[in-house]
């Protein structure tokens, strides 16, 4: 179940049942106190339309919806999606999409990227389809916030080997770094038969992200490090919460 070029990693992994197994318990309570945050920090309209890129089940989407924003989530994940699906109303649907082709062109208000949903392919030019799609499907002035992990910090911190029990099944996950990507191999048996699965993040710097707001019309205007949105800072802060606007 590796990458072998013809399935990325992301296209088989996240549409496993034990993506979400393994991840269960992730804090909703997080997500809506981040959500609540950046609501009071960007201050939107009632009337805008925002997008959820890479929205998983629409944890963030659903919350965003129920607090009267009307909200397209995409994903690749199938499953994900389907599960999504079943909280849509008038003003909040979920498509199955890539992230790195255009959806709407300067439809959105507001697109959101939240939870290190970036930097999973092989080389930049996906990286810039996908800030050109994002740039593309916003309307003149309208804003993206990215939420990746500060690189630097994780780098620094690293942890090369745990062990979680899930419901009976032993995750034994290995990370590393290895050509820019920090790589986490995810093993573990279940019903008699073995898995290895694969997450593969490149590890991006604001420099990075810099550039590939260069070529296309994003200029960034604010820098956030955490969820409570303190200022960002290289060394210590845990996320790289970045917020860019598009121009003339």
């Amino acid at each position: 179940m590796q990458d072998t070029g013809q399935q990325l990693w992301f296209e088989e992994w996240f549409n496993s049942p034990y993506y979400h197994l393994l991840y269960k318990d992730r804090d909703y309570q997080e997500a809506e106190f981040f959500i609540d945050n950046l609501i009071t920090f960007l201050n939107p309209s009632p009337n805008v339309r925002m997008l959820d890129l890479a929205c998983g089940k629409g944890r963030h989407s659903i919350y965003l919806n129920k607090k009267g924003f009307d909200v397209t989530g995409l994903d690749l994940a199938v499953n994900s999606i389907a599960a999504a699906q079943m909280h849509e109303s008038e003003s909040l649907h979920f498509y199955v999409h890539d992230m790195r082709q255009l959806f709407r062109t300067n439809y959105y208000d507001y697109v959101f990227n939240l939870f290190t949903s970036f930097g999973y392919f092989h080389c930049d030019r996906d990286n810039l389809n996908t800030i050109n799609a994002i740039c593309k499907g916003l309307k003149p002035s309208g804003m993206v916030v990215i939420d990746f992990f500060n690189a630097k910090k994780v780098l620094a911190n690293l942890k090369a080997e745990e062990i979680k029990e899930v419901e009976g099944i032993t995750f034994k996950i290995s990370k590393k770094v290895s050509c820019g990507y920090i790589i986490k191999e995810i093993a573990f048996a279940d019903k008699g038969k073995n898995y290895v699965f694969q997450e593969k993040v490149q590890a991006l710097t604001i420099d990075d992200f810099e550039k590939y707001f260069l070529v296309n019309k994003l200029k960034i205007v604010n820098l956030r490090g955490n969820y409570e949105l303190d200022a960002f800072d290289e060394n210590t802060s845990d996320r790289l919460i970045i917020i860019a606007q598009k121009t003339a």
